[in-house]
């Protein structure tokens, strides 16, 4: 089912409902800006807020939350907030230490989504079983995983006695990962898009351009609507109010078959970000 409108959900292996569309927070800083990002989001529909701990920004996110709930009265219950387990923190103890770090800069009381941000060898499988204790203890409402690779997946799932609901990670016309989405399809592991919009660097692409003209809509509108058909989470970086509105102007049209299939063909393996099995920090 493709997201009518921008508070429709999917629903996640655990039954728990996750936005298709989010805010994503990737290098805004902390400070007036992102605070007042974060109730722009909330204020024009948004549900779905993505931060990490190796951010630095959950406390502006935080404040921007608790200010867009007395400002709309809408309740904590109704948005979705996810946060990460950055590189250094992964082990048992840690990871349960980092999480509470994250909630007291957050100012909540749970999470929605707690992934490990990435697949640091010798270190995730104690990471994943303090996510599955947090979880079982009711702390936070889904875990998964981020920048995941099939191997690492299945590597985790020696060990693991549950599965991750989620696997964030790179995705956009240039990096269509074609195994995974269809490996966490069959695994019922949500596949959700960080950096769609290739940090800006399709911008002047002649077919996404064409395509963009057929629809009058912007690159970035277009890339985002074919996230949602493909059934991807999706979750653009903006702190411009603007911007934040425009991404998520994309349910009143619908690509065509051909043209989904024009933009699947952009694909070059070519990434904006790390690659998962060969990263250093």
């Amino acid at each position: 089912m493709v997201a009518k409108n921008l508070q429709d959900t999917t629903t996640l292996h655990n039954g728990i409902a996750m936005p298709w569309f989010g805010l994503g927070v990737f290098k805004a800083e902390e400070g007036a800006e992102l605070v007042q990002a974060v109730k722009s989001a909330i204020k024009h529909g948004y549900r779905s807020i993505d931060t990490a701990a190796i951010y630095q920004n959950e406390k502006s996110v935080g404040q921007g939350i608790r200010e867009a709930i007395v400002d709309t009265q809408i309740s904590r219950e109704d948005l979705f907030i996810t946060s990460k387990v950055w590189n250094a923190d992964l082990g048992y103890e840690s990871t349960l230490a980092a999480y509470e770090t994250s909630l007291n800069k957050l100012g909540l009381e749970y999470l929605d989504l707690y992934l490990i941000h990435w697949p640091v060898k010798g270190k995730y499988k104690e990471a994943w079983r303090a996510l599955e204790t947090l979880y079982k203890a009711g702390r936070v409402k889904a875990i998964g995983v981020s920048n995941f690779h099939i191997h690492h997946i299945e590597d985790l799932m020696e060990s693991a006695t549950i599965k991750p609901m989620v696997d964030q990670v790179e995705f956009h016309p240039q990096l269509s990962q074609q195994e995974l989405v269809k490996y966490c399809k069959e695994h019922e592991i949500q596949f959700e898009a960080w950096s769609p919009l290739m940090q800006g660097k399709l911008l002047d692409n002649p077919v996404l351009q064409e395509i963009a003209g057929q629809h009058n809509k912007s690159i970035a509108q277009i890339i985002l609507r074919w996230d949602l058909q493909h059934g991807i989470v999706t979750i653009p970086k903006s702190t411009k109010e603007h911007r934040i509105i425009e991404n998520s102007d994309i349910f009143d049209f619908e690509l065509s078959a051909e043209n989904m299939a024009r933009i699947d063909a952009l694909n070059k393996n070519l990434r904006v970000g790390p690659d998962p099995d060969n990263f250093n920090f």
